[in-house]
């Protein structure tokens, strides 16, 4: 008799019970619930991220089609589309975005000595950006954004060692990016990557006052002067490496202190960049290469859109789409979680291909990701019929 829990079983082995418990009991969570708890709620929904479940129909019948396998799996309690969506109407999405925050902290751990980073600063360095999600105005109606047209925006600072999501904010469309980085509580001595979106004189001054290190890309109506240029290697497709000081009235008086601008041309694209930053002791490369990562926050954005369930929401509320979005975090952070404890050297998007696959089947999880190449075959078949003679 196979006595091995199932692969999800073993997933949510990576998930810490007793904080979620602990949350619980703080937000009151499974006041006056007999029948399906909030831990039921939480097991059903990452059922549903991992496996690309489409509605509450959809999550119903698959979990309900294994009924003897519920139990093993953790979920006590009765899977109905009614549970559901009254647990996501009601239960606190604090619960699932506190929780997420735990998450991330254990995955920030992991992933801080991260090899495969390009730059060898051992400064934090973080990528800010947003993302829009469009929403139907007839059934979000809290989610205007403009006349005819709903949305929400997601809000991300992303750690870029690990691709780990530390700061998350979920607001209408309508707000501003500019607006969240008076939400923001920088650190000192860290790196914050951003686009020309968040350029906002007095709030970068507050960065600069708090000690902490921006690279932003500047506009294109920049007034300054110069004060000195630092010497650059011209054939790695610098222009320019400048210390600056604005002479725009408002400018000027929103950012007093000296800056750093540099110019630098990537000749494969034959795009001119300008880049400004607060901080004078990295190299002009090195500047280069930290705004070169931020594109991994728009593939962020792109893989948890992709496969994971965000944009087809399982409830029309403000609650149960917050709740959906944290657990669609939770996780990606899960994944990333195991991806480094069994040093698994397959991408994010196949481990989540091969365990959407793979939940019920009781074997250890990280026998899935040995020899994963086996699906491909390198031999020719011999008695494959030739269609064409070479």
């Amino acid at each position: 008799m196979n006595t091995m829990n199932t692969i999800f079983s073993q997933i949510m082995d990576f998930v810490p019970k007793y904080e979620f418990n602990e949350l619980v009991k703080k937000y009151n969570g499974n006041y006056k619930v007999r029948k399906f708890s909030c831990w039921d709620q939480f097991l059903s929904m990452s059922f549903a991220q991992l496996t690309y479940r489409e509605s509450l129909r959809d999550i119903e019948a698959c979990l309900n089609a294994q009924p003897k396998k519920l139990y093993h799996m953790g979920i006590k309690g009765h899977v109905t589309r009614t549970n559901l969506a009254n647990a996501n109407q009601n239960r606190d999405w604090r619960i699932y975005a506190e929780f997420a925050q735990i998450m991330i902290s254990y995955a920030r751990k992991l992933y801080r000595g991260d090899s495969e980073f390009s730059t060898e600063l051992d400064n934090t360095i973080y990528a800010l950006d947003s993302s829009t999600i469009d929403l139907c105005l007839s059934l979000f109606p809290w989610a205007k954004f403009r006349r005819n047209k709903g949305a929400i925006k997601l809000h991300t600072l992303l750690d870029l060692r690990g691709s780990i999501p530390t700061f998350v904010e979920i607001t209408p469309g309508a707000v501003h990016d500019i607006n969240i980085l008076n939400e923001l509580m920088t650190e000192p001595n860290s790196f914050y990557i951003m686009d020309r979106g968040y350029l906002d004189y007095k709030r970068l001054f507050q960065m600069n006052k708090n000690h902490s290190f921006f690279v932003i890309r500047a506009k294109n109506n920049l007034r300054f002067r110069r004060i000195f240029s630092n010497k650059i290697d011209k054939t790695s497709g610098f222009i320019c490496d400048q210390i600056i000081k604005f002479t725009g009235q408002l400018s000027q008086k929103k950012y007093p202190d000296k800056l750093r601008r540099i110019k630098y041309k990537d000749t494969e694209k034959g795009v001119i960049y300008v880049f400004l930053t607060n901080n004078s002791k990295i190299s002009a490369q090195t500047v280069a290469e930290l705004y070169k990562n931020r594109w991994k926050i728009e593939l962020f954005f792109k893989w948890i859109k992709q496969h994971l369930k965000i944009k087809a929401f399982y409830g029309n509320s403000l609650n149960a789409v917050k709740t959906q979005i944290w657990m669609a975090i939770t996780s990606y952070v899960t994944i990333a979680i195991i991806k480094k404890i069994l040093k698994i050297e397959l991408n994010l998007y196949t481990i989540l291909q091969i365990l959407s696959v793979s939940l019920f089947e009781k074997v250890p999880i990280y026998q899935l990701f040995v020899d994963s190449e086996h699906t491909v075959s390198k031999k020719p078949i011999c008695n494959q019929l030739e269609l064409f003679n070479l």
